[in-house]
Formats: structure tokens, C-alpha cells, sequence
């Protein structure tokens, strides 16, 4: 649970930015996304491995 103290008179506006700051940290939507349907270990790992390489080859080309 996020609890969000509030100062007396704080502007409504600045307290919902940053409950929506606090939130989006937490990665509660990003994980529900990657729940909503199951993926296969092994497409996991491919995914992965597939990146690994992706990042690699632009840390290749940079030098």
C-alpha cells in the first residue's frame, strides 16, 4: 500500500504527482502487464539471450 502523508495546505495538484511518481516506481502496472498471459521459460530466456546481444553489439560500436 502507498501512503502519502500530505503537509497542511499542500497544493492537491503537487500530492497526486507525487502519488503517481511513488506508483510508477513501485512497477505494480508493469508487472500486471507481464501477467496477463504466460510466456514459456525458454521465450523468455531467447528474449533475453537476443537482447544481451543487441545491447553488446552497440557497446561493440561505440569503441
Amino acid at each position: 500500500m502507498i501512503i502519502m502523508p500530505l503537509k497542511e495546505g499542500e497544493n492537491i495538484e503537487r500530492a497526486l504527482k507525487k502519488f503517481k511518481r511513488k506508483y510508477e516506481r513501485t512497477g505494480v502496472l508493469k508487472e500486471l502487464r507481464r501477467r496477463q498471459y504466460f510466456t514459456k521459460p525458454s521465450i523468455v530466456n531467447r528474449v533475453g539471450k537476443l537482447h544481451a546481444i543487441y545491447v553488446e553489439g552497440l557497446r561493440r560500436d561505440e569503441e
